[in-house]
């Protein structure tokens, strides 16, 4: 009975080694297949979860009893709603409830008599959620007349309709993440996008007509493509084919400056009060965070609508630089006042409209990663130039294969506790084998001794 037990024992502790090796082997394969532990990571918020909360939340009580959601300080979902009732069931569902005077419908309904009435250049207005009001802005060019006029239309529309002077004037800024220039002027090459057969550039609608010809450098001996298609005004996007119909090698990745690049895994849209960057040729990479959306801008040229509010600061020349966070494309640099000394507003075209309407996808990191913002590089903001790389060709993206496989196998952050399992394992192995082979020299002496005894 006590060999029995002594079988059993030695069994159990022989598969329990050989368990522990393959688990350490697993581990061990897992940390080297993946990025290293200390690779630079993109700036991480809660605002898509947040944000899909909340969107799910105003859905559900509908535009009668909600006036708009965003994220918190605190990275929780806020939603405007207009009676306690909803207030309850928006606390029961976890998020934070803002208790309001005037709902979604009331505040699209002014949005449209402000859009109805004569069209006043320099003019621009967005739904300012936290503050449950319209915001109507008008910069410098607007005259006394035509300020007086529209303010005329606010006060017969309510109270909530708030006016609003800025100091800068409301342009495209046309000029760019890598610039591409042509007869009409230096823009910003946004996103690459395919149809499936050939690969495009997404930029600004605003940046030319179609048939506009575009250069990687101003001696026109680098042509980079053709405007086949485009909307603007109305929208302020476009799309420019490439002249070998390919974009290259990492097409992938946007450039922040430095040489470095963020790689792109997906497309979204965005969240009130989302931290956001934005790229572009002129002023580099900046950061700053959405304040509005489906905002209207009266642009010389013409009135554009549904576009992205934000205080990231922007100067001509970035028109049509990539919008993002966390790795996914939110937008394209559109227009807005101010500058980056002074700060201002600036608006972007959302992409997942631009694409609908221009029947493409966004060319991405890999389907595995879509929608998790793996980033080559933690941009810090007021980062300036942007890297030499020409749109669609190869970035430096520090960290995806910077470091050595011996590098990342002895790093015991990453495979540290692997190879203590399977070191273990080993040792319990030897163990029970060393112990098993003394057990069975000591029963063939003592049968040894016997037989001569």
């Amino acid at each position: 009975m006590r060999h029995a037990r002594r079988r059993i024992v030695r069994r159990a502790a022989r598969l329990a080694a050989v368990g522990g090796l393959l688990i350490g082997g697993t581990m061990v394969t897992r940390a080297v297949a993946s990025e290293p532990a200390d690779a630079p990571a993109a700036p991480h918020t809660l605002a898509r979860s947040a944000s899909g909360a909340g969107a799910g939340l105003v859905e559900r009580l509908g535009s009668e009893r909600t006036a708009g959601h965003w994220v918190g300080d605190d990275g929780r979902p806020v939603v405007a709603v207009t009676d306690e009732e909803t207030a309850g069931s928006v606390r029961r569902a976890g998020a934070t409830a803002k208790l309001v005077r005037h709902s979604m419908s009331e505040l699209r309904s002014a949005a449209s008599a402000l859009r109805a009435a004569p069209r006043v250049t320099g003019t621009a207005w967005a739904l300012d959620y936290r503050s449950n009001e319209v915001l109507v802005r008008g910069d410098s060019t607007v005259s006394g007349s035509d300020w007086s006029r529209l303010t005329g239309v606010a006060e017969g529309i309510g109270g909530f309709v708030r006016m609003e002077r800025v100091q800068g004037t409301f342009t495209t800024r046309l000029n760019g993440a890598q610039p591409i220039l042509s007869t009409a002027g230096r823009c910003s090459a946004g996103f690459n996008v395919t149809d499936g057969t050939d690969d495009f550039i997404l930029t600004a609608g605003h940046c030319g007509p179609t048939g506009s010809v575009w250069f990687g450098d101003g001696k026109g001996d680098r042509e980079v493509g053709k405007t086949v298609s485009g909307s603007f005004p109305g929208d302020d996007f476009s799309l420019v084919e490439y002249a070998g119909g390919k974009a290259g090698d990492s097409a992938d990745v946007v450039a922040v400056g430095d040489g470095k690049g963020v790689r792109i895994t997906g497309v979204g849209e965005p969240a009130v009060g989302q931290r956001v960057f934005r790229s572009g040729s002129t002023s580099g990479l900046r950061e700053g965070r959405v304040t509005a959306l489906d905002a209207t801008v009266n642009y010389p040229e013409g009135t554009v609508t549904g576009l992205i509010e934000t205080d990231v600061c922007a100067e001509p020349g970035d028109s049509g630089g990539p919008m993002f966070s966390e790795g996914v494309a939110l937008g394209v640099t559109s227009g807005g006042d101010g500058d980056c000394d002074k700060g201002g507003t600036t608006f972007f075209q959302p992409l997942p409209e631009a694409m609908e309407a221009l029947g493409v996808r966004l060319i991405v990191a890999g389907q595995k990663d879509a929608g998790q913002g793996a980033a080559a590089s933690s941009p810090a903001p007021g980062t300036a130039a942007p890297g030499a790389a020409a749109p669609g060709a190869a970035a430096s993206v520090p960290g995806a294969d910077g470091r050595t496989l011996l590098a990342r196998l002895t790093d015991r952050r990453n495979v540290g506790p692997g190879l203590l399992v399977v070191a273990g394992s080993l040792v319990a192995l030897v163990a029970t084998r060393w112990i098993r082979a003394e057990h069975d020299r000591k029963a063939y002496r003592q049968q040894y001794s016997a037989t001569w005894g």
